[in-house]
């Protein structure tokens, strides 16, 4: 009967490769040094958080009377999204 083995064991680890171009890549890649904001921009997260009732409402009034009106943006998401668009331009984050 054979002796049994243990996981690790059967296991072939990776070789290591001295490249240090490789190492740099490979960390870049999994910090996203490399990667752009831009590619973030097209694509809709979703954000829960609670506002005031006063700004819900009045945001709410503001949408629809803009719908109304035909102006854009009307949509809340669009409305929000300029304004912390302009909120973190005023504070250096984009």
């Amino acid at each position: 009967m054979n002796d049994r083995r243990s996981l690790l064991d059967g296991i072939e680890p990776k070789p290591v490769s001295g490249d240090a171009q490789t190492n740099a890549e490979e960390r870049d890649f999994v910090y996203r040094k490399d990667a752009s904001n831009a590619e973030d921009a097209g694509v809709r997260m979703q954000v829960s958080t609670r506002i005031r009732g006063d700004y819900a409402r009045a945001l709410k009034r503001a949408s629809l009377q803009r719908q109304l009106d035909g102006i854009t943006p009307y949509t809340l998401q669009e409305m929000l999204e300029e304004a912390v668009k302009a909120w973190l331009k005023k504070q250096r984050y984009l």
